[in-house]
């Protein structure tokens, strides 16, 4: 025995695509991996930020709030009245269809994109849109927006145009994607 040769125990043969698609594999798994720690981290980072702007958007609502009771307080205590700033903001929804529609009317209705009934606008007011309110008055229904009806109205009714598609509002990750970060700073 003392003549034998010890020969190594031979490896079964493994095909060498086989091995470089082991190896793609396991590092596509190490990428994928990577790719999720860093998105929940940025999920994490992101409902931080959000919860950090709705308290803030609280506190200033509250504080708006608080304001106008105090002013009103003062206005009463001084035997006076407070008159609230108006709005320089209105909603416009068209109520009434073109039959007759006079052409001054109809250029109005077509400046505040009001092509069709029951569609709605925000227009900015100043002296000029209010004279064109009036104008339109018999076809329109217009009002104060706050914060619950544009909320609803958002989240009903809102679009985005991405990429040259029209994509409803779901979720503020597509707002975030598709409009970039445009923070005050």
């Amino acid at each position: 025995m003392a003549g034998e040769k010890k020969t190594a125990p031979t490896l079964p043969k493994v095909p060498e695509t086989l091995l470089k698609k082991r190896k793609q594999n396991a590092e596509a798994r190490a990428a994928r991996a990577r790719a999720l720690i860093l998105q929940k981290k940025k999920l994490q980072d992101t409902k931080r930020e959000i919860f950090k702007r709705a308290e803030k958007y609280v506190r200033e609502y509250k504080r708006k709030e608080q304001d106008l009771i105090r002013l009103r307080r003062v206005a009463r205590k001084h035997k006076n009245f407070y008159v609230p700033a108006q709005s320089n903001l209105a909603f416009v929804v068209r109520i009434r269809g073109i039959n007759g529609v006079h052409p001054r009317v109809r250029k109005v209705l077509k400046l505040f994109r009001l092509r069709q009934i029951n569609n709605g606008a925000f227009v900015r007011l100043n002296k000029a849109t209010i004279n064109m309110l009036r104008i339109a008055e018999p076809y329109i229904a217009w009002g104060y927006p706050n914060l619950k009806s544009v909320r609803e109205l958002v989240y009903k009714r809102g679009f985005a145009k991405v990429e040259k598609q029209r994509i409803p509002l779901t979720d503020n990750a597509l707002i975030e994607k598709a409009l970039g970060n445009f923070k005050k700073k």
